[in-house]
């Protein structure tokens, strides 16, 4: 799918989907254009990307290469007249974090988007644009800029739903300690880590784009930019402070799981101690003393030994029992 918005900073933006009225906008070069493409088949890039991308705007191969592979980290380059940027958006659903990558050429009046999937705040700052004829009117720059903060943005929510999502594995951990409840730590935490991988490097591009000498940049916009920049600052904190309590939540997991093996041993050491006393006397009296017969032992005067093996049988137990548990020990 290959779009375009065109505005001449007046009026509303005029919107098409046909290639050859974006290649004539793209080469009059006039008003203020921006190109969305989306490829939903990454592995191959459409016919329509590789004309604009390669001949249209005419970007360097390398730089049309990154965009289509989708393996790197938030980063800026400078290609002297437009600059090639890659931000991540992110998505969590599942205790799974999801970073969908957004490529950005961004000109002296032009801003072309590559993706490969639906990004929220794309789509939330074309449908603005399209109802705002103001959105367009401080230059290509300002639109970057509303973007890489709507961007921002969502990270919050995110944010906000891994902490109830740990606050949830939380209270499971002193409910029951099974593989489950492991599981889903576990995949909190490479959330976290996920997270903590794409913030730092995003979070300098944002500090490039407020510091950096970019013709494409003016100076007096540079203020914005600082602005999502201190965002992605407090994002790295609020990851930090999420990675610090999953790895309480898993040492309290461990913990937990730790007293509660405990707890089964220790219950199952008494009833083995228990019965010790039982396997002695009945392994003792099980020699062939009253001779091969069991109802020798019935005779007199021999019953009467009979009769008080099992009553020490029984009190020995019991006496334990009363002996363990004035110890405290259970």
């Amino acid at each position: 799918m290959v779009r375009a918005l065109r505005s001449n900073g007046s009026d509303l933006p005029i919107q098409t989907e046909d290639i050859r009225t974006i290649e004539q906008w793209a080469t009059q070069g006039e008003g203020l254009l921006w190109v969305d493409i989306c490829d939903p088949e990454p592995a191959e890039a459409s016919a329509e990307a590789l004309h604009l991308l390669g001949h249209v705007f005419a970007f360097h191969p390398l730089a049309v290469e990154d965009a289509l592979i989708e393996t790197h980290i938030p980063k800026v380059d400078d290609w002297g007249s437009y600059l090639y940027l890659v931000l991540h958006a992110v998505h969590f659903a599942n205790d799974d974090i999801e970073t969908r990558e957004l490529d950005i050429f961004i000109g002296a009046n032009y801003l072309v988007t590559y993706r490969t999937q639906e990004i929220h705040a794309l789509t939330h700052q074309w449908r603005v644009v399209q109802r705002d004829a103001r959105r367009v009117q401080h230059g290509v720059d300002y639109l970057l800029y509303e973007l890489c903060d709507a961007i921002a943005a969502d990270y919050l929510p995110v944010m906000d739903a891994i902490e109830e999502a740990v606050d949830g594995a939380q209270d499971a951990v002193f409910a029951q300690t099974d593989g489950q409840v492991l599981k889903r730590l576990f995949k909190l935490k490479r959330a976290v880590l996920d997270l903590r991988r794409i913030l730092a490097p995003q979070r300098e591009v944002l500090n490039k784009l407020a510091r950096g000498d970019f013709p494409m940049i003016d100076p007096r916009d540079r203020m914005y930019f600082r602005d999502v920049y201190d965002h992605h600052v407090r994002l790295t904190d609020l990851n930090e402070s999420l990675r610090d309590v999953v790895g309480g939540v898993l040492e309290t997991y461990l913990s937990v799981a730790a007293n509660r093996t405990n707890e089964i041993v220790k219950t199952l050491t008494i009833v083995s101690l228990m019965f010790l006393p039982l396997t002695f006397i009945t392994g003792f009296f099980g020699m062939n003393f009253f001779g091969s017969s069991i109802e020798l032992i019935f005779e007199a005067p021999k019953w009467p030994f009979f009769l008080a093996g099992m009553a020490v049988m029984a009190a020995l137990p019991l006496a334990l029992l009363v002996y363990i548990r004035r110890r405290g020990w259970w």
